[in-house]
């Protein structure tokens, strides 16, 4: 069996599969109910998808110089991806763009409470300042 032929068979399987995982992130992103189920398939099979196509890419190249940009590529998405997801679902979840019915639980709840209970004391006080400088 010839090296080629074995790292074609290796590269064509990690295209395929990579693209069926971004494929399934795609149809995630269209089909899922809420906002929190889309972020999860945004971001986890599409991270592993363009690992497999990176790596596919890199066999396929048959150099050694073209691992470490390959390699940079995929790290960059590995470390921004789930940045955006949290800002992401932050937003949703500050916006109430979330079903909560759906939630196991919610972590989030107390602080936001806590968060809005000393914005409101803090523009009561602003409020009652205001007024005593107005006299």
């Amino acid at each position: 069996m010839n090296p080629d032929t074995v790292i074609d068979a290796v590269s064509g399987v990690f295209m395929v599969t990579g693209a069926l995982m971004s494929l399934a992130a795609a149809i995630g992103l269209l089909r899922f109910p809420d906002l929190m189920s889309r972020m999860h398939a945004a971001t986890k099979p599409q991270v592993l998808g363009l690992f497999l196509l990176l790596a596919a890419l890199g066999l396929q190249m048959r150099t050694w110089s073209v691992w470490p940009v390959l390699l940079v590529a995929w790290l960059f998405q590995l470390l921004t991806v789930p940045v955006s997801a949290h800002m992401v679902g932050r937003a949703g979840y500050r916006t109430k763009h979330l079903h909560p019915e759906l939630l196991s639980s919610d972590e989030l709840e107390a602080i936001v409470q806590r968060a809005a209970q000393k914005a409101a004391r803090q523009a009561a006080t602003d409020g009652a300042d205001d007024d005593e400088a107005g006299r």
